[in-house]
Formats: C-alpha cells, structure tokens, sequence
C-alpha cells in the first residue's frame, strides 16, 4: 500500500538508541524497577500526560490486564465495556476471568454511551473501561460521575488517544488507571508496548510487582503476576519517539484540518472535535452510505484506508451474542477510516478527497 493508514516514524535516532543497548548487552532487565531505558521512558510519559506515576509494559492489552489485577477484579466479576473497539479492551477482561458486559457508543464521537452504561450496572459489575476511540475523548465527566455513585473503578483505554485532552487534562489521567499502547501503528510506537499512568502510590507500587511475576523488591511474590515486562530494546524506541511526540501530534493535526477542509460542505459525515477537547487524530474517521464500494476505490489508488471495527466485539464468533447495540451495530457497517498521519502530504490529501466526492454514488 503506497500511503498505509498508519507507518511508524523511525530514523537514525532510534537506531542510534538501539545500537547503544545491543552494544551494552543488556537487553532487558528483570529488576522491580525496570532497566534504565525503561525507567527512562516512564519518566517522560508520565511529565508528558502529568501523571504521578508510569509503569512500562509489553502491549496495551497487558497494560488493561495488568491493571484489572491491580484493581482486584475476579472471576465473576463484570466489567462494562464498549463493543465498538478493538477486541483486546474484552479479551483483556476475560484473562482475569471476569465477564465483559457490552455497552452501546454514542454516534457523535464512537465512545461509550453513559445513559446506556448506567442501564448496565448490576450488583456484580467491579469496572468499566471507557475507550478513547480513534483519539476521540470518551463523555468522561458523566461516566465518572456514574462511577462514583456506585463506587466502581474505572480503568481508561486511551490505547488509541496519546496526546488527547479534555478541558486540558490528558486521556488516561481522568481515573485509577489510564492505559497506552504502543504497538507499531500508534501514535508513538515502540514496536510492540504499553504503559499505565496512576497519581496511585499502591496501584503504582502493585503494577511494578504485577508486570514481574508478582515479585517484591526482595524477591518474593505475594501477589499474582505475570511477564508483563517492557524490554531495554522497546524501551529504548519509546524514549526516542516520547521526544518527538508534540511535532507527530501537530503535524496529523493539520492533516486533519486541511481534510475537514477539502470535505466539508459534501455529504459525508465528519470526524468533530468538540468544545474543550483536543483530539490526537490517530485515526480520521469519515461515515458513508456506500462505504465499502469507497474503500476498494481508495485501496485500488494506493490509500490504505480501513475499517475499525467491523464485526464489532458482540457479534465476533467467540463473543456473539443477541444483544443489540443500534449504534455499534450503524458505525460498524458506516465508518471509513482515513490516513492523516505525518508522511501523509497534501496532494495525497487532494487524491482522497477526489476519490470520496466522485465514489459517493
């Protein structure tokens, strides 16, 4: 695919900073606090989101696994999740043998739909993980306002949102636990890679003990844990991209704004930031009425666009059930995904929108 819809940024800095740990031969570290890169990385996170804190992992999901442990979820558990997502945010609740209860999203934005979240809540449901799809902030204010009256933990999935705010306040900082991915088509990549950000001193200090088998600093393990460890070699990439963070986010952000311009005022349903946020365009999602015929003509040009998600998570053979959620059920079958990253240019912006405008019929 000629322009993908999504290609990491990776030049001689972050081969440089690989080099360097192949040459001092240590390649990860199993110590309670991570190796230094490791440590390193954690630390420019959690300055860049203002967190308290920052633990280092070996993907998204085992960021979400890592703290579904942290906050004690058991079998039997429930814990409410959007169905319009990838399958990682459910797969990740049924590691801890906990039932992932499926909520409907909104149209506006794709993220969870509070009036239907709050229909959701039983006596058994211990979290919910509200997504940040496509860097599109989720309706935290009323979501942490149903959590709190029905004292349950709430774990952000802001795997897609790096460098999304609301009212200034970054995704992933709104809760317990706010978790990243950083897989090789993210924002900011290690390769594969996650991390958790907490202002939690024990969340912090039992995430540590969790991503190393459980192990406290003298060796011992009181808690269960798992190999959740972030390598020196992943950790030395993250740093690297972590520094060139603010210049990928600007420039998808006026890819975006230069699209919305070629776009607005034709019949196509548009991506919005609304008051108060700031949305990291990790991915720029159009609606269309004949939305496949679209994709095969972008995907024929060379213009890697794609579909997130379709089937949605309930309707996966694993997970199919009866339910129905009217809105997932709309934008799996209605929503174009469209590159906007940083090696994106303005002609290949044009060609989109010539393909979009022509195909529409």
């Amino acid at each position: 695919m000629k322009i993908p819809i999504n290609i990491p940024d990776i030049d001689k800095e972050e081969i440089r900073e690989v080099t360097a740990v192949l040459s001092e031969k240590s390649l990860t570290s199993s110590s309670f606090e991570g190796g230094k890169r490791v440590q390193q990385f954690e630390k420019l996170l959690s300055k860049f989101v203002k967190s308290k804190f920052a633990v280092a992992v070996n993907s998204g999901t085992a960021a979400l696994q890592a703290s579904l442990y942290a906050i004690d979820v058991k079998p039997g558990d429930e814990v409410l999740v959007p169905s319009f997502t990838f399958v990682a945010t459910a797969n990740s609740v049924k590691s801890v043998g906990a039932k992932p209860v499926f909520v409907d999203i909104l149209k506006d934005n794709y993220t969870m739909d509070p009036n239907d979240l709050r229909k959701k809540i039983t006596s058994r449901t211990r979290a919910i993980i509200p997504v940040h799809l496509y860097g599109h902030m989720a309706y935290m204010d009323e979501i942490l306002e149903i959590a709190k009256k029905k004292n349950i933990k709430i774990i952000e999935d802001a795997s897609q949102s790096l460098g999304s705010k609301l009212k200034g306040k970054h995704s992933g900082t709104f809760s317990h636990l706010g978790c990243f991915s950083l897989y090789g088509v993210k924002v900011i990549t290690s390769g594969e890679g996650g991390a958790i950000v907490t202002d939690d001193k024990k969340l912090f200090e039992k995430l540590k003990q969790t991503r190393n088998h459980g192990l406290t600093k003298n060796n011992l393990t009181t808690t269960l844990g798992l190999n959740f460890r972030l390598s020196e070699i992943n950790a030395a990439i993250a740093k690297i991209q972590m520094k060139k963070l603010p210049r990928l986010l600007n420039e998808r952000k006026n890819n975006a704004q230069i699209l919305t311009d070629l776009l607005k005022n034709h019949d196509i349903i548009l991506p919005k930031q609304r008051k108060n946020e700031t949305v990291n365009w990790y991915l720029y999602t159009v609606t269309l009425k004949n939305r496949d015929k679209i994709m095969k003509k972008l995907n024929a040009s060379g213009i890697g666009a794609r579909i997130y998600y379709s089937p949605s998570i309930h309707k996966m053979p694993y997970y199919k059930t009866k339910l129905r959620l009217p809105n997932t059920e709309w934008a799996a079958s209605h929503v174009l995904s469209l590159p906007v990253h940083p090696k994106v240019r303005k002609p290949d912006l044009a060609r989109m929108k010539k393909i979009l405008i022509d195909s529409r019929n």
